[in-house]
């Protein structure tokens, strides 16, 4: 005997604007992804009272280098697939070409926004790291101070870029309307 599990349906989602369910969803990335990266950081660094860039055991590239990866390869994922669920409800007033392949589009997208902002953050690591002098010490909680903003931008921009790049799929909604020619 086979047990056969059908798929629970979406959640409807209520009618709102496109810009109103950005925001929302932007409240509900930032908030967290702020809070929780500033927490570990702080967590991390306070073992030892300072930090630096790439050396030793709680270094800031351990915990920026990652984050700056795999957050925006998520938040890319995510962001296209509720705003193609919510288009696809008609809760949102746009709708998103048929033709499209949204899971072609989320790869590639993630991808690229998950290396472009790895090599960015990378490379302003090696910038800090050549410009200050070897024996330099970073102040720990300046530095969770620094991982938690950077989600918080990480995770602004990455609500945003992605759907600017969808739009390009994106129609305005037409709504039917039935004339009476009757009266």
């Amino acid at each position: 005997m086979k047990l056969k599990f059908k798929p629970k349906p979406p959640k409807k989602l209520k009618k709102t604007t496109l810009k109103r369910f950005l925001l929302k969803r932007m409240i509900y990335y930032v908030l967290p992804n702020v809070f929780f990266n500033f927490i570990i950081a702080y967590a991390s660094f306070k073992e030892l009272g300072y930090t630096h860039f790439f050396s030793g055991e709680q270094n800031l590239a351990r915990l920026t280098l990652p984050m700056a990866i795999f957050l925006p390869v998520v938040l890319t994922i995510d962001i296209i697939k509720r705003v193609t669920d919510a288009a696809g409800q008609g809760a949102i007033e746009f709708t998103v070409d048929e033709q499209l392949n949204i899971k072609k589009l989320m790869t590639k997208l993630s991808i690229l926004h998950g290396l472009v902002t790895g090599s960015l953050v990378l490379s302003l690591l090696f910038l800090g790291q050549f410009n200050l002098s070897k024996d330099y010490k970073l102040d720990g909680a300046a530095m969770a101070v620094v991982v938690g903003v950077l989600a918080g931008v990480l995770s602004v921009v990455f609500v945003y870029l992605p759907v600017w790049r969808l739009r390009r799929w994106m129609c305005r909604r037409i709504e039917n309307m039935i004339i009476d020619t009757n009266r």
